[in-house]
């Protein structure tokens, strides 16, 4: 039976049977027991599914993880202990030193940061391109050697919409996949995979979560990329790997292909997996997330009109506001609305949009965004910090940009405690 995604919020992953627990267990263990050691060697041989150690499957992790999978559409999914793992991992499995790929400017700092740094030292190049350069611009940022573009479906903190169908286009025109971070929106107001996206992110530390909670990422596959048709691009998916006694995993596990290597080879190395607890609390958050995208929506669209209305604002960036420039875009992508994140900048200095910060009452001062709480954060003297005011206009944040997290609470009281900060 085909299930709507609300249904799938609470169903999804875990179908307990006769007896078992109708909340999903946490089965805290390392290590799982077989009789013979010729079933322990099929499993790693990755002749048969089964648990043998945490760090490549665990029951609870996968059923969290199906769930996910579920709600995107996709044919594989993958968690990480973090939204910042998720994205290392999306990138890597298909890119190693030599290799080069191209991504939106518009993006989270701490993903610029590993992008346009770290991940140069090993040897893998990036391009940040503009949204809103043209389409043969864009194609120019393309090389030989690209392996990807990247992009988010609402930028953070910048709050920009992500044009996801068009760079789908150019992605696949240069013979690459498109990944797309879509933790603001979620699967429950944009489904990439419906608009040409092969690849979807998340940090699960946010709206999935909703609660603040536990650190948390996750990684889709569209199972759409045809990686074979590009075989010498992706000599990982499509060669024997050694380390697997020569298996190639397109030929073993076709559309699981992207996600099999994910976990049997990055994972098996590096090792960055939540932990089972983890697990159960991002699946509890899961329950309620198509309840609360609804309120955040529209508790920050009613702020978004205040703040828009008011004088001591200078400008407001949220695309539920016909004013923006990515309205109709967000209209396309997000009829139901897109999340609870407003970008706005007051009239004044740096020092006044921080004085406003101190002196708010229940709406707090944090790193973390798009949970239940309200809170508010001024990226360019906290999150983005380590970038210049050029760096910061590049990555879609202006210097005076305040991004405020819309929760869940009354948005009369929201509002309220704006406007005394505000005086």
């Amino acid at each position: 039976m085909k299930k709507n995604l609300e249904t799938l919020c609470i169903h999804g992953g875990w179908r307990p049977t006769k007896g078992q627990p109708q909340q999903l267990p946490i089965i805290q263990s390392t290590t799982f027991k077989y009789d013979t050691s010729e079933q322990m060697a099929r499993l790693f041989d990755l002749e048969e599914e089964g648990y043998f150690y945490t760090r490549l499957a665990n029951p609870t992790n996968d059923a969290v993880a199906a769930k996910i999978n579920a709600l995107e559409g996709g044919v594989g999914c993958m968690l990480t202990s973090s939204g910042q793992a998720a994205n290392f991992y999306a990138v890597f499995n298909i890119c190693q030193a030599g290799d080069h790929f191209v991504t939106s400017s518009n993006i989270y700092g701490g993903t610029y940061n590993l992008f346009g740094v770290t991940m140069k030292k090993l040897g893998i190049d990036s391009t940040f391109i503009d949204p809103d350069w043209d389409d043969d611009r864009i194609r120019a940022a393309f090389r030989p050697n690209t392996k990807c573009f990247f992009g988010e479906t609402i930028s953070n903190p910048g709050g920009n919409v992500f044009d996801i169908e068009r760079f789908a286009r150019l992605a696949h025109e240069a013979g690459v996949p498109l990944i797309v971070d879509n933790t603001f929106a979620t699967p429950i107001n944009c489904r990439p995979f419906e608009w040409g996206a092969d690849i979807v992110t998340h940090s699960t530390t946010k709206y999935m979560d909703g609660h603040a909670t536990q650190v948390g990422g996750a990684i889709v596959d569209s199972g759409n990329f045809d990686w074979d048709k590009y075989a010498d691009k992706f000599p990982g998916l499509t060669t024997p790997d050694e380390s697997y006694h020569g298996l190639t995993y397109t030929k073993a596990f076709g559309k699981q292909a992207y996600t099999t290597k994910l976990v049997a080879q990055l994972m098996r190395d590096l090792g960055s997996i939540p932990s089972p607890q983890n697990s159960f609390l991002l699946n509890l958050g899961l329950e309620t997330l198509h309840l609360r995208m609804q309120r955040h929506c529209e508790n920050a669209q009613r702020v978004a009109e205040w703040l828009e209305k008011n004088p001591k604002v200078a400008w407001v960036n949220y695309c539920g506001l016909p004013s923006s420039k990515y309205y109709a875009l967000a209209q396309k992508y997000m009829p139901k609305g897109s999340c609870g994140v407003i970008a706005f900048g007051l009239k004044g200095t740096r020092e006044d949009a921080i004085r406003f910060m101190d002196r708010l009452d229940f709406v707090s001062i944090a790193t973390h965004v798009a949970d239940a709480r309200t809170c508010v954060l001024h990226p360019a003297s906290h999150t983005h910090r380590q970038l210049s005011d050029e760096q910061l206009r590049e990555a879609g944040v202006a210097p005076d940009l305040i991004r405020l997290s819309v929760g869940i609470e009354n948005v009369d009281d929201i509002i309220t405690d704006l406007e005394q900060a505000m005086a």
